[in-house]
């Protein structure tokens, strides 16, 4: 009789991160500083925008993939946006069109020319309304500062924090302010499809599409997770108190219709759990990480069934300790996560399996996450990540060694 230790089989449990060189990152960004917990950084296979610091209001630079190394300082950004931009988000269906939300209040969509199609927009001429705005990119980035966007949605009264797009209906988009309301718009004829009110007393941490797009899942100041049917404009599920803490907390869908959640506990260690959306009750899995106060950012592969759990620094100005002296005072930057962890979920319990981290020197202020089909597979690709710094963007490959 074989008294063997019995090791799972995985297919995934020696993927390894590799940041690339020096020279194929993107240096010199002034990485925003506002305090927000999104990406910060949306990419696509022709594509990296990230959200910057901007003088007199909110911009974000367009970058093409492949121009890397130093960018220069008067590299054109998009920049209509009267206030720090919060959050953006690339069309899945179009990879010249992006959306972006706002401290002023606004969603902006833009692309490029001759690849949108938006019959019978025209830009509408003020930014000061509180709405939603949509840019179109030139297929060769920019060559000048994109001020005007394609489409102006107006809706929301206060900060918009969270946009994204539809993952298969075209030109539908949705968007989350600080008005705790969520609205689904129709981007081709700038209509408002959905005005979700009322289902949400407090401010919207993170909003995920299911696979079909038929719900979304809400993470919310009040520790609850919210399964939605925007059609209906009814929650069909509810957990309160998915996480025991009263920092923010993140929700993504899985492709079986599970939900996966990061937050933190009533002792403030950082959690994920694995939720059932026929039976909230309790979790089908919980595990505790660490005691750091970074925000957990949740990515998901749905062909490989693996979740990318990405900490975030948070983002106090540097400062000075002791207060400054002559010879005596040394500048304090903060600190945070620099770890990429990556778990398989699978129909055993435990069901959240760990696989390995990836861990780096420095922190990270923001983090995107490359669709598949921008990923080169036959190099054994199967994610890669744009780590944003303080002054740069770094690409880290994630990779699955052959035998």
């Amino acid at each position: 009789m074989s008294f063997r230790k019995v090791v799972r089989q995985s297919k995934f449990r020696h993927v390894f991160g590799q940041p690339v060189k020096t020279e194929q990152c993107y240096d010199d960004i002034r990485v925003s500083r506002v305090t927000w917990d999104s990406t910060f950084c949306a990419v696509n296979p022709s594509f990296v925008a990230i959200i910057v610091e901007a003088s007199g209001g909110g911009a974000f630079l367009v970058l093409p993939l492949h121009k890397t190394g130093r960018i220069d300082k008067s590299y054109p950004t998009v920049c209509g946006h009267t206030g720090p931009v919060l959050d953006i988000d690339w069309c899945p269906h179009n990879d010249h069109v992006i959306a972006s939300g706002s401290e002023d209040c606004t969603v902006m969509v833009r692309g490029g020319p001759g690849s949108w199609g938006l019959a019978g927009v025209t830009p509408l001429p003020s930014l000061s309304t509180l709405s939603s705005q949509v840019w179109q990119i030139p297929e060769n980035g920019l060559s000048q500062p994109l001020m005007e966007p394609v489409v102006v949605l107006e809706g929301h009264s206060k900060r918009v924090g969270i946009v994204t797009w539809h993952p298969t209906a075209r030109n539908v988009l949705l968007s989350a302010g600080c008005d705790n309301m969520v609205l689904i718009w129709n981007v081709g004829t700038a209509e408002e499809l959905y005005r979700l009110d009322g289902l949400h007393p407090d401010l919207i941490y993170s909003v995920s599409w299911s696979r079909d797009g038929s719900r979304f899942c809400t993470a919310c100041k009040d520790k609850s997770v919210r399964v939605i049917d925007p059609r209906r404009g009814t929650v069909v599920a509810e957990k309160e108190r998915a996480h025991e803490g009263a920092r923010p907390m993140r929700a993504i869908f899985l492709a079986d219709g599970k939900i996966f959640t990061t937050g933190f506990s009533r002792m403030s260690e950082r959690q994920l759990a694995l939720w059932d959306t026929e039976n909230l009750e309790e979790p089908m899995g919980l595990q505790e990480l660490d005691s750091s106060n970074g925000a957990l950012l949740p990515f998901y592969d749905p062909d490989t069934n693996v979740v990318y759990v990405c900490g975030k620094v948070q983002s106090p100005p540097p400062y000075w300790w002791p207060p400054p002296e002559p010879g005596t005072s040394l500048m304090m930057c903060p600190q945070g996560d620099s770890s990429i962890r990556y778990f398989e979920i699978t129909e055993e319990p435990p069901y959240i399996h760990f696989l390995n981290t990836f861990t780096s020197k420095e922190p990270q202020r923001g983090m995107g996450w490359m669709p598949k089909r921008g990923l080169d597979v036959s190099k054994c690709e199967i994610a890669r990540f744009y780590k944003l710094h303080e002054r740069k963007c770094e690409p880290i490959i994630m990779t699955v060694p052959r035998k």
